[in-house]
């Protein structure tokens, strides 16, 4: 596959998939500025930290993965809306504590899922995963420690999480579209992390949510280009500087 835009002046190396490069790269560098918009707003200081730790795990995740593709600055703030492949679930607003937490936890398993995979393969993206795969399970286990102390804290707190649950589901049956280029059990990986949530949900005292997680009334046509309405929003302050100031350096 040949690359478009700016892309098209940095090409990628023969043996990696660039479709899968760009995949996960962009589901990296989404959720960690969705993560970073937290600085300065987080419920307690210990938590914008950890939220501020996680954004530059997943940020360095991205870097490597987008330069697999091509030149990581031109890739990140040049490329138009269309050109993004990452999943609508990580590109959802960061709503309340609550609404950040389920999506983190949905994006998590999924991640670290993928990345168990992938780094027990041969492949290119084997050296990222293993490194990667550590990062994610701390992100996960935080994720999962606040739906426990939210699901099952007060009667506000259990309500705030049970919707965030159930607003995100529908954006979460597209994790287990296969993406070319990434060898991967897409099917047992989708059991398995339907095992894992609802075994959190469970223990929190939350219900999986019921709706359509594929099919018509689901979402998922971010890995072809289509967003939802907040992405473009996003996009725009994520490259506000760059574009402002072409060719600049620190």
């Amino acid at each position: 596959m040949t690359a478009t835009g700016p892309t098209a002046r940095t090409a990628a190396p023969a043996a990696v998939p660039v479709t899968a490069a760009l995949a996960l790269g962009d589901d990296a560098l989404v959720l960690s500025h969705r993560l970073g918009e937290w600085a300065g707003h987080a419920p307690v200081l210990e938590e914008e930290v950890a939220l501020a730790n996680i954004a530059l795990d997943l940020l360095g995740q991205a870097r490597v993965l987008l330069s697999l593709a091509g030149d990581e600055d031109e890739l990140a703030f040049l490329r138009e809306e269309r050109a993004f492949r990452n999943l609508q679930l990580v590109e959802q607003p960061n709503g309340d504590f609550a609404h950040t937490i389920a999506r983190q936890l949905y994006f998590s398993t999924y991640q670290q899922l993928l990345y168990t995979e992938l780094a027990g393969t041969e492949g290119p993206f084997a050296p990222l995963a293993a490194k990667a795969v550590k990062e994610v399970a701390y992100h996960r286990d935080h994720a999962e420690q606040w739906t426990l102390r939210l699901g099952d804290g007060t009667e506000t707190s259990h309500e705030r999480m049970q919707r965030a649950c159930d607003a995100l589901w529908r954006f979460t049956g597209e994790m287990f579209q296969p993406v070319e280029g990434l060898e991967a059990d897409w099917r047992g990986m989708e059991d398995r992390w339907l095992e894992s949530v609802t075994d959190v949900l469970g223990r929190a005292s939350l219900t999986v949510p019921q709706g359509p997680r594929t099919g018509a009334w689901s979402a998922g046509a971010g890995r072809q280009g289509l967003h939802t309405e907040p992405f473009g929003r996003m996009l725009a302050e994520m490259q506000h500087l760059h574009r402002s100031h072409p060719g600049a350096a620190w």
